[in-house]
């Protein structure tokens, strides 16, 4: 048995709790069925972990049942399989940007694996700006901006923030300028969220969207700064 942090989400009526999970693993054989392909094997082996999370009264419990061809024959190698399961959301959230909700991929036309694998990590470079801009935001230690932004491109935010507050203390942004949190806090207002920190935290989806309207805004800025210079 383990623990682990669950952050609450009231869309799906999760609330925020320390989770005690109990973990059990087995070697099970599949057998092959009538409709199954004439060239595949009778029977095949594999190893079932199930991670389910105990405790009274609980809505939503946890309860993973996974497959695995990995030997499974210890505590730590079912740990090991449920801490990599764990990552498909963050595979999700990434695949989420690369097709239609961000630089939609799909309508790239490429034809080559070769191709399309180096449009890819074009892309993976602002995708791993908005998880830096995910993780700093949930974060409670400061982190230093110019880790995402360029020194003009927070001159810039600072007149955002300006003009995003609203007139209620609930609706200042209330960080500091040595906090990345200050900036995160304009990018995802520029996405749509509301600003009220009682709410959920924004989304990749959020930010993404955001970063998308700053960068008009910086084209804009620079377009301005160049002409007002002549």
């Amino acid at each position: 048995m383990y623990t682990i942090e669950l952050e609450g989400d009231k869309r799906r009526n999760i609330q925020k709790r320390t989770a005690a999970i109990e973990v059990r693993f087995s070697e099970i054989t599949i057998g092959k069925h009538q409709y199954s392909g004439k060239h595949l094997p009778e029977k095949v082996n594999l190893y079932a972990i199930e991670a389910k999370e105990v405790g009274e009264n609980i809505e939503n419990p946890i309860l993973w049942r996974l497959l695995t061809t990995k030997k499974v024959e210890d505590l730590q190698t079912a740990l090991l399989c449920i801490e990599w399961y764990t990552y498909r959301w963050t595979i999700e959230e990434v695949f989420r940007i690369l097709k239609k909700e961000g630089f939609n991929i799909e309508a790239s036309e490429l034809s080559q694996c070769k191709a399309v694998r180096k449009l890819c990590l074009l892309m993976l470079e602002t995708i791993i700006k908005l998880f830096i801009m995910q993780i700093a935001y949930a974060r409670e230690e400061e982190t230093e901006p110019r880790s995402c932004f360029s020194e003009e491109e927070i001159e810039c935010l600072e007149l955002q923030i300006a003009q995003l507050e609203g007139k209620t203390e609930k609706l200042k942004n209330p960080y500091k300028s040595s906090d990345l949190k200050r900036y995160i806090w304009a990018i995802a207002r520029l996405g749509g969220w509301k600003g009220y920190l009682s709410e959920r935290r924004p989304g990749i989806t959020t930010f993404w969207i955001g970063l998308q309207k700053f960068a008009s805004i910086m084209q804009g800025w620079i377009l301005f700064r160049d002409v007002s210079r002549r």
